[in-house]
């Protein structure tokens, strides 16, 4: 059997493998023959970090470099994650220090690391023992670079079912505050069991910590599923990719709360393959394509840009790039700007951002080159009397990353621009050739300017020539006049819907159709008719039309106050019950500015206290554009930028009080609030801007199952159009998922779960509290695998309906799905199998509990806890018997000998029903009174012992009656009936029995009890036996059924035997 120890020899192997020198720590630790340690509270291997530096940087004196050294050891910072981003930025960018030569002060860095891998010393220790304040404790495998401790592995054993690695992860956690001077300067944190393997950052939390699945970044899991931890290593702990991952691919954000991200394998093999791609397309030959990369909404597509962006300008080969970031919105200009800002550590460079037309072209134009530049398309916009967009630079070596360029970067036809000179009335337009031959005859006074005009992207290609053009996307297109890949080239790496969701990168979206249907009420038909008519008598009749069309747009139906209202209310219910099942928050899309307000103020007459003027108070909000010239309608949920971004923060919060917010087109891009769990759809929407905003809801987020849209509106087929679009550009996975799918699996769960308890009344459960929860958990764990198949089946139910609970047929559930949720904590409370995520399961099934409290105690294994072999049953003597009564745990004793009966029972008499049911009953009659208290424990050791004796006295009965255990079998189906015993005696009966045998096992086939032809053969055959020798009539029906249950159970040995 695989234990810990030998995973630890295994991984050994693999880093031996890949560069590493493997050591031992007990070889190296301070009371050992060669000491690299002064101290087990060192956690630096001092001098191999000394001799590193010596080497990496000859040219500067020894006393800085030792004033480097003590800089490394000493981080001066009492806070873990704080000390831990002073040493990346150490590692990245070296150690600044000063010292004097030819009589001046001079500055310069020390380089702990040669990223160019040649002169590192590369080490794995296993078993490093390493002593903090009050705790010593011994990380598996160590990675230390020069001497520093750059990767912990925590390992369990993969053939211990009770180790996992989530007990890897909570290690880790515990190590992080007994010994966090190891932490201070980790990199990468590795769980796994051999098959199972994640990494994280020292700020991860579990969900965060994910696969590493490919080692050359095209063949996903190239060693299989089950070997995790291999791929893991060779894909990331090999020197030079990992050099390379420490130096761009490690993030830290400080908005308020400092974070450590680090890059998934997606985003690390995109980046790499990003930068190939554009050096080859911005040589004065290339083509200026750099490709498209293509991460899935949710993958973490804004980390992967900031992570190209820090690679491309530290590429030689680029020459010091100056970097241009296009988006196609101010918000979501200012959301990737943020993002870029925040990560200064990696880029090393200020963004900056151009405020105006003019602002951007001042620095582009004046840039000899580097820096990073933040523009909205639309500023590259011509200026008065311009037809061509000046040249601002024609250097080769300039990066465009397009953000969302699936929706701006088309416009390269030139469409001919017509302005209408005399009379002037008319406002200006875009005609065809044929449109405006048309107009000119029917006007033919009118006189015209023409000339032809691009779109934004074509200006922007007219501003820097010889620029290379990236895009970055979550929604590909491609179809005849919009296609992603013809303006950038081809994908350079895709990371699709389908390979997210399998990573855990995203979560599920499902599909909840609940359309707001309304209707005109005949009666009123006419009134509406002359209220109209006389709103427009004033009006010129081509203007009365314009009106009447404009009301009765779509908009004005949406917006009708009894939709609102309805809507509102189906919504307030909605979400509560949502939040009952999962808790998050939720978006709302409406239509218009004035239909969110009318549908704010309609949700807070039915919660008043949701409501708050104070924006940092509410637990509603609208979040929209606007300005103080805006109608009095709007103007209180108007924001000023500065509160727009807080209450961003607020929504971002899962503790802060803010649920739900209401948008029309802002937050529906580039915004990531991995709590929001609901996204309720009143606006039409369709494409990519419908992909996007359904992606709001993908994101991880602790027990989150799934993220659910709630169409109020019908985008259906919308949905369905932008799903064919979405894989005719190649991609993979169902953008979401109908909401009764889930519902399917639901009922499905539930099905198997009441067959499980099939034969206990559990009916009282609304009632019952902790006794019924009790009884009903003894029973589970009374069957056969009972436990395991309880909590997996209960665990999946919960799942699915967290995703459905909305649904009519779900919510009639819900009470029952509680009650096994509460069963479920109830076995598996203290398990020490229980997964990562236990606190947040628990939890889910608290919030829908009944109300009862659950107390549980620990399970322990029975044989072991007394210091008995667990002994067969058929060879229990007097001896046994009596160790058992006289054990002194006399708890355990009761479950010992009730586990050697159960298993008993089921072996025993697995093909005699009869018997099977009457000894479980009396089974299940026992340990019920011994639950209820009604017999104490020393009694229910006697009954359960005497009833061990009684198994012995029916084993026997066959040989009393001169009945083989088939005859015997068949001969207790039938005396279950006593009007049969009493009417047709033993003999007869014994003879009914031997002729069932007979006829019955001369006429099984393989696979009879699925054929239906057979088994009303077999019926009628049992019934002529029955009615031969007057079976009673009133008791043949049953005594069929239960003959025909016994062959089954015998049909398999039968079978076997022919």
């Amino acid at each position: 059997m695989m234990t810990e120890d030998q995973l630890e020899q295994e991984m050994l192997g693999y880093l031996a493998d890949i560069g590493y020198q493997c050591i031992n720590g007990l070889d190296i630790a301070p009371d050992s023959s060669q000491p690299e340690r002064s101290n087990y509270q060192q956690v630096i291997l001092t001098e191999r970090l000394r001799q590193a530096i010596h080497r990496l940087n000859p040219q500067i004196p020894a006393s800085a470099r030792e004033q480097a050294l003590s800089q490394v050891l000493n981080l001066d910072s009492p806070i873990q994650l704080v000390a831990n981003r002073r040493f990346h930025h150490y590692l990245v960018n070296g150690v600044a220090v000063e010292y004097q030569k030819d009589g001046e002060t001079r500055g310069d860095f020390v380089r702990l690391a040669d990223f160019e891998n040649q002169k590192n010393d590369w080490l794995a220790v296993n078993q490093f023992t390493i002593k903090g304040a009050k705790h010593t404790r011994r990380p598996d495998v160590l990675l230390f670079l020069n001497g520093l401790p750059l990767v912990v592995i925590e390992l369990k054993n993969p053939a211990d079912e009770n180790a996992d690695i989530w007990k890897a992860y909570e290690q880790l956690q515990t190590y992080k505050e007994q010994i966090s001077d190891l932490f201070q300067y980790n990199e990468i944190l590795v769980i796994s069991d051999g098959t199972e393997a994640r990494m994280g950052s020292l700020s991860s939390n579990a969900e965060r910590f994910l696969a590493w699945r490919t080692i050359d970044g095209n063949t996903l899991d190239p060693l299989g599923q089950f070997n995790e931890l291999e791929t893991l290593t060779r894909g990331i702990l090999t020197p030079d990719l990992l050099l390379d991952y420490l130096r761009f691919f490690v993030l830290f954000e400080d908005d308020g709360q400092l974070i450590k991200k680090i890059a998934g394998y997606h985003q690390f093999h995109a980046v790499r393959s990003a930068i190939n791609q554009v050096i080859a397309a911005s040589q004065p030959q290339g083509n200026q394509k750099g490709g498209v990369v293509w991460h899935t909404q949710g993958s973490g597509k804004s980390i992967t840009m900031t992570c190209f962006a820090a690679r491309v300008m530290r590429e030689t080969a680029m020459h010091n790039p100056t970097i241009v970031v296009i988006t196609d919105r101010n918000d979501l200009d200012g959301q990737l700007f943020g993002v870029f800002s925040l990560a200064q550590d990696i880029l090393r460079e200020q963004p900056v951002q151009a405020e105006s037309r003019q602002d951007l072209r001042d620095k582009l134009s004046s840039r000899p080159a580097g820096g990073i530049v933040f523009a909205t398309i639309q500023k590259f916009m011509l200026a008065d009397e311009e037809t061509v967009f000046p040249v601002l630079s024609d250097r080769h070596n300039i990066v465009v990353i397009a953000d969302e360029a699936h929706r701006t970067q088309y416009g390269f036809n030139a469409k001919l621009k017509v302005k209408r000179t005399r009379p002037t009335t008319a406002a200006n337009d875009a005609y065809t050739d044929t449109e405006l031959k048309s107009l000119m005859a029917a006007e033919p006074q009118a006189e015209y300017q023409a000339s032809y005009q691009v779109g934004y992207a074509q200006h922007l290609r007219d501003a820097l020539p010889n620029a290379t053009f990236v895009a970055f996307t979550g929604t590909p297109v491609s179809s005849e006049d919009r296609d992603t890949r013809a303006v950038f080239g081809d994908y350079i790496h895709i990371y699709d819907m389908q390979q997210a969701k399998e990573d855990g990168a995203t979560v599920a979206i499902y599909y909840e159709s609940r359309l707001a249907k309304l209707g005109l009420k005949e009666s009123e038909l006419p009134q509406i008719d002359e209220e109209v008519d006389e709103l427009a008598e004033d009006e010129e009749e081509a203007e009365q039309s314009r009106l009447k069309s404009r009301w009765a747009a779509l908009e004005s139906i949406v917006g009708a106050p009894p939709r609102i209202a309805q809507v509102a209310a189906d919504l307030v219910s909605h979400f509560e019950e949502r939040n009952q099942a999962q808790q998050g928050k939720a978006m709302i899309v409406a239509m218009s500015r004035e239909i969110c307000v009318h549908l704010y103020n309609e949700i807070i007459k039915l919660r008043s206290n949701w409501h708050s003027e104070d924006p940092e108070k509410g637990t509603i909000k609208i979040v929209m554009t606007g300005s103080a010239s805006d109608k009095a309608l709007l103007r209180p949920h108007i924001y000023s930028h500065i509160v727009k971004k807080r209450l961003e923060k607020r929504f971002k919060d899962p503790h802060d009080p803010l649920k739900l917010v209401i948008v029309r087109d802002m937050w529906l891009t580039g915004f990531d609030a991995p709590c929001v769990h609901t996204l309720y759809v009143d606006k039409p929407m369709k494409g990519h801007n419908l992909m996007q905003a359904i992606a709001r809801v993908n994101r991880v987020f602790k027990d989150k199952q799934g993220g659910l849209v709630v169409d109020y509106i019908g985008i259906a087929n919308e949905l369905k159009s932008a799903i064919k679009e979405y894989t005719n550009s190649k991609g993979r996975g169902r953008p979401t998922v109908d909401a009764h799918e889930a519902l399917a699996v639901l009922l499905e769960k539930m099905d198997i779960i009441r067959g499980l308890l099939h034969g206990f009344d559990y009916s009282g459960f609304l009632t019952g509290g902790h006794k019924t929860l009790a009884q009903t958990a003894n029973y589970v764990l009374g069957l056969d695998d009972g436990k395991k198949r309880f909590a997996d089946n209960t665990l999946a139910l919960s799942k699915a309906f967290s995703l459905c609970c909305t649904l009519n047929e779900a919510k009639a559930l819900r009470e029952e799905i509680a009650f096994f949720q509460a069963v479920k904590v109830l076995l598996t409370k203290r398990d020490t199998s229980q997964k990562k995520l236990s606190n947040e399961e628990r939890e889910l099934a608290i919030r829908q509990i009944i109300g009862q409290a659950i107390v549980s105690e620990d399970v322990v294994d029975i044989f072991n806890a007394v210091g008995l072999e667990k002994p067969n049953i058929g060879l229990l003597d007097e001896a046994f018997l009596d160790e058992v009564r006289h054990l002194p745990e006399r708890n355990l004793a009761v479950e010992l000998l009730e586990r050697l009966l159960e298993g008993e029972i089921k072996s025993r008499f697995k093909t005699n029903l009869s018997q099977e049911k009457k000894f479980s009953d009396l089974l299940t009659n026992v340990i019920k009174r011994y639950q209820n208290r009604s017999i104490e424990t020393a009694q229910v050791i006697e009954e359960l012992i005497d009833m061990a004796k009684k198994f012995q006295v029916a084993a026997s009965r066959g040989e009393s009656l001169g009945l083989n255990e088939d005859e015997l079998a068949f001969y207790d189906a039938l005396i279950h009936n006593e009007a049969s015993v009493r009417e047709l005696g033993d003999d007869i009966l014994k003879q009914i029995a031997y002729e069932l045998t007979d006829n019955l096992r001369k006429s099984l086939t393989v696979d009879w009890e699925k054929r239906d032809s057979v088994r009303a053969k077999l019926r009628l055959l049992v019934k002529r036996i029955l009615r031969k020798y007057k079976y009673p009539p009133d008791q043949q029906e049953e005594a069929i059924n239960l003959v025909l249950q016994q062959a089954e159970s015998l049909s398999a040995e039968w079978v076997v035997m022919l």
